[in-house]
């Protein structure tokens, strides 16, 4: 229950915020911690068949918010994933309201592309046919809206004409949670829903998430030539301090190479050479290269700025 991780009364009052904008945040807050539930429903995919995630009246938290949208696509990369959109049949006898109901569906389906289901529940109060004919008889429902004579039944009126389509490739399912009936009927959809992932929308995601390794790579890749871009030009500026009459102009990385590599004539010849003044000797020599390097690359990355500005 997300109410024992996240407080939202206590969001409210540290954030300033009222009723709805004190969800959202909750949601935007337990979203951050996501992972956190892939890892159960892996621990129990071996021992559940399915896992349900119900979200009570929070359709546009989900349809429209970045949270909705990171959950959805974290479950969905991961497991078969269908939508449920659940609405109240006794509630939707209303040409209008049906109409309402049925553009919220259309929404979810577009916004989370997933297989989607719509039960309409309750049908101990009311059979669901009347729906089911609605959406499958245009000339009957208009029938209906003609008893509407309202601003709004104009609108659903035109509305109706282009959720045709929509109706044509949608599972509709008619069951009661009280008694029970039609749970049958929804798992067989359900089982087709799961046959639609795999074949449709599995290879979506992996195209996607190819997709997204293959840009994450180019960019690592145009990284790393910017990277050595720049460090073959310090290459070349301190081989060009090298290559001067002064053998003590060179750069720290051909200071690094040469150091402690002696021939044995420079070992016999050094070596009566008290170590506190060869460490003097080397370090007055090192001193005057470091410093040349240091302002040639200040000045090569000034004019660089200048050039940029």
């Amino acid at each position: 229950d997300i109410r024992d991780t996240v407080k939202y009364k206590e969001v409210m009052k540290q954030y300033g915020l009222g009723p709805n904008g004190g969800i959202v945040t909750s949601l935007n807050l337990f979203a951050t911690r996501f992972d956190q539930v892939m890892k159960f429903i892996e621990k129990r995919q071996n021992a559940s068949k399915y896992v349900i995630i119900d979200t009570p009246g929070q359709i546009e938290v989900f349809t429209w918010s970045a949270s909705g949208t990171i959950i959805t696509e974290a479950l969905a990369s991961s497991f078969p994933s269908v939508v449920v959109y659940v609405m109240d049949t006794s509630r939707s006898t209303n040409p209008i309201t049906f109409m309402s109901n049925m553009l919220y569906a259309c929404s979810i389906l577009y916004k989370t592309k997933l297989p989607f289901i719509v039960v309409m529940n309750k049908t101990d109060i009311i059979d669901h046919s009347f729906a089911v004919e609605w959406m499958q008889d245009f000339e009957t429902f208009q029938d209906a809206l003609n008893q509407e004579t309202s601003y709004v039944s104009n609108l659903t009126r035109s509305m109706s004409l282009v959720l045709d389509e929509f109706y044509s490739s949608l599972k509709v399912v008619g069951v009661s949670a009280v008694l029970g009936t039609g749970l049958e009927e929804f798992f067989v959809q359900l089982s087709k829903a799961v046959d639609e992932y795999e074949r449709e929308y599995r290879p979506e995601y992996e195209r996607l998430r190819k997709t997204l390794e293959k840009a994450q790579s180019k960019q690592k890749r145009e990284q790393l030539e910017h990277l050595w871009k720049d460090m073959g030009t310090v290459c070349v500026q301190s081989n060009t301090l090298a290559d001067s009459d002064d053998t003590s102009a060179m750069g720290p990385s051909d200071l690094i190479l040469t150091r402690g590599t002696f021939d044995e004539e420079d070992e016999e010849r050094e070596s009566d050479t008290d170590d506190i003044d060869h460490d003097v000797t080397e370090q007055s020599h090192e001193e005057p290269a470091f410093r040349n390097f240091m302002e040639e690359t200040r000045m090569k990355y000034q004019r660089r700025s200048n050039q940029d500005e």
